[in-house]
């Protein structure tokens, strides 16, 4: 059941790159205009915000796993 879990939030960060990776992209192509270029599918804010989701989702995930008792926080981080 941890291993699932772990594989879940590794998934979720990679999810979160991938959004700002296409965040990036959207962000360096810039408005198109009229002339034969089209116009972008979604906006840079598109990407950004289901970034900010995952993120909210992956904390949420992890509070909810220390408190149930499925992972244990480091004791000694140091």
């Amino acid at each position: 059941m941890v291993f699932i879990f772990k594989l879940l939030l590794v998934v979720l960060l990679l999810f979160i790159i991938l959004n700002l990776v296409r965040a990036m992209f959207e962000m360096v192509r810039g408005p198109r205009d009229e002339e034969g270029e089209s116009q972008q599918d979604k906006p840079m804010s598109f990407y950004l915000g289901k970034r900010v989701f995952l993120s909210a989702l992956a904390v949420i995930l992890l509070i909810a796993a220390l408190l149930s008792g499925l992972i244990e926080p480091n004791s000694r981080p140091y």
